[in-house]
């Protein structure tokens, strides 16, 4: 069910899901697949950002049941 997230966790996730899908690139360095994935992300095109999209999306879909919180 969608709730807000504390601004801690937000940054949280967003850098473990920089990291997660930087090292899944094929770049030579991890410098190099984290510098590309910034930069992609910068551009809205990054896997990262994708993520981001479908976990909004996820929770847009069911924010029906939002008032079933504990």
């Amino acid at each position: 069910m969608p709730v807000d997230v504390r601004q801690e966790r937000r940054v949280a996730l967003a850098l473990r899901w920089l990291t997660d899908y930087a090292r899944q690139r094929a770049d030579k360095t991890m410098a190099e697949k984290f510098a590309s994935e910034l930069i992609d992300a910068f551009r809205s095109t990054g896997n990262a950002v994708k993520k981001r999209e479908d976990t909004h999306k996820m929770a847009e879909a069911n924010k029906a049941f939002a008032h079933y919180r504990w």
